[in-house]
């Protein structure tokens, strides 16, 4: 049998104490059973100790002589009875597998699971899929509060960075579906709709479930499609507490604040979004998960293995300053994958092209849809206010991985520093700059993909706000330079 990585071994060693205080080990076997990782032998065994604490440390014993999946199983466990707490000890050091071994491990009954995300029009995994099961769990952790009562579960992060393949991953779990949603999964599209769109997409949703209600009960009726936004708010209301209690919606790629209060009706709710403040509009418990640092560099050289057809430890050299170039963007590492498959000996070409940041090029010899994130970013900007969005654009003059304190850019705006803070909250909100927390105080900055639009966006430099201006304004290692213009 294959050993537990050191990693995880060496965590489990150092929590052993606060688990063998807490945890009831017959609470957890029954899952770690299920799962195929503890047979009824070694449950007989670790029952057979007289005290409480003395079955946990037999359980934590033999868990260190088993694999990776025996880890992640007990961490799961840990999720679905409530021990949150001693879960997070866990999550940081949950192993990496495979794709084919991940497939087989969380989808349990896999026959039901995938008629159930099916009937509900969860998109299937991507062809090229790499697992990222500390952000997987952390989902599914929160997911397993809405067991008991409605609330709203917000994963939110920048374009590009994974949010929908996650939502998608994180429901994918035979004992979630049916503990916390026997009712069912359903799936649905959003993105910047008007009302009038957003009205045929809950109806083209009611008519479903009614569909499906009434195959499972004939004596149940289809009604007519609702007129109007509340008139189909309150049919989908019905639908959720009477024909599908406890069943979870997911509401992909949220924009407006309008939108979301469509769905407040007391249900389950999933949603994925660029605005992590956006569930404050609706009413009951929240929680989220954030998306920010995209994949680890072995997630990373998976997914560019996956698409050459090799192995990652077989890839070429310039595989892991590739991965370090992409700073952890699913969206980018899937693109210069499908180059690399179609042009296999260009490794150090693109990886060139990536430290240049000519995004540009790497976009126009690539059939991949990367203007998709172009499209995106655009779009983030636009739900700004015009004078949010202005001092948005001035971020252009920021150099990459350069990290500013909300002072410098009091400077660059000419605002007071309260002012300048708000300002970046909502930015921050909206994932459109990202926010450094271990210094003091706080340190802000932009990803390459958002430098890189913002340049092009704004392609003759300062131009636009010199038109504005008799100053110029520079950033160079994070200080600021203002130099004076003559006309």
């Amino acid at each position: 049998m294959a050993m537990m990585e050191e990693g995880a071994r060496s965590c489990l060693i150092q929590s052993r104490s606060s688990l063998e205080q807490d945890i009831r080990a017959s609470y957890l076997m029954d899952h770690m059973i299920s799962d195929g990782v503890l047979t009824g032998d070694e449950e007989d065994r670790i029952r057979s100790k007289p005290t409480r604490r003395e079955q946990a440390a037999a359980l934590l014993e033999l868990l260190l002589r088993k694999d990776n999946q025996a880890y992640i199983s007990f961490y799961n466990a840990l999720v679905r009875e409530s021990y949150g707490d001693l879960a997070s000890l866990l999550h940081n050091s949950l192993p990496l597998v495979s794709p084919e071994a991940e497939k087989s491990f969380s989808d349990g009954g896999t026959r039901y699971v995938q008629a159930v995300l099916s009937e509900g029009g969860v998109p299937q995994r991507p062809v090229v899929f790499v697992s990222r099961p500390a952000l997987v769990n952390r989902v599914r952790e929160k997911l397993y509060h809405l067991q008991k009562e409605p609330g709203w579960v917000t994963v939110f992060g920048m374009a590009g960075s994974g949010k929908s393949v996650l939502a998608a991953e994180a429901v994918r779990d035979h004992a979630l579906i049916t503990e916390c949603f026997p009712g069912g999964v359903h799936w649905l599209s959003i993105g910047q709709l008007d009302r009038a769109d957003l009205l045929v997409r809950i109806q083209s949703l009611c008519f479903c479930l009614e569909q499906q209600s009434q195959e499972k009960d004939p004596s149940s009726s289809i009604h007519r499609p609702p007129g109007s936004l509340e008139e189909a708010k309150e049919r989908l209301r019905f639908l959720m507490l009477r024909r599908y209690p406890r069943s979870l919606l997911i509401l992909d790629d949220i924009w407006d604040s309008s939108v979301l209060k469509a769905f407040d009706i007391q249900c389950r709710v999933l949603l994925t979004t660029r605005d992590r403040s956006l569930a404050d509009c609706v009413s009951g418990s929240k929680s989220e998960v954030a998306v920010e640092s995209g994949l680890e560099e072995g997630q990373a050289l998976e997914i560019l293995a996956l698409y050459v057809n090799g192995k990652p430890q077989r890839l070429p050299e310039q595989a892991r300053s590739i991965v370090r170039e992409c700073k952890g963007s699913p969206l980018v590492v899937s693109l210069i994958g499908a180059l690399l498959r179609e042009f296999p000996d260009r490794w150090a070409y693109y990886l060139h092209t990536l430290q240049q940041k000519k995004f540009k090029r790497i976009r126009k010899s690539s059939s991949y849809d990367y203007d998709a994130l172009d499209q995106a970013m655009a779009a983030s900007i636009q739900v700004l206010s015009e004078e949010h969005r202005e001092l948005y654009i001035d971020l252009t003059v920021l150099e990459k991985d350069v990290k500013v304190p909300a002072k410098v850019l009091s400077v660059l705006w000419d605002l007071e520093p309260e002012e300048v803070e708000d300002v970046l909250q909502d930015f921050v909100n909206k994932s459109l700059l990202f926010r450094d927390c271990h210094h003091r105080p706080y340190l802000y900055y932009l990803h390459d993909l958002q430098l890189d639009f913002l340049a092009e966006m704004n392609r003759s430099g300062l131009e636009v706000d010199l038109k504005h201006s008799n100053q110029w304004r520079l950033l160079r290692g994070g200080r600021l330079i203002i130099m004076s213009r003559t006309e």
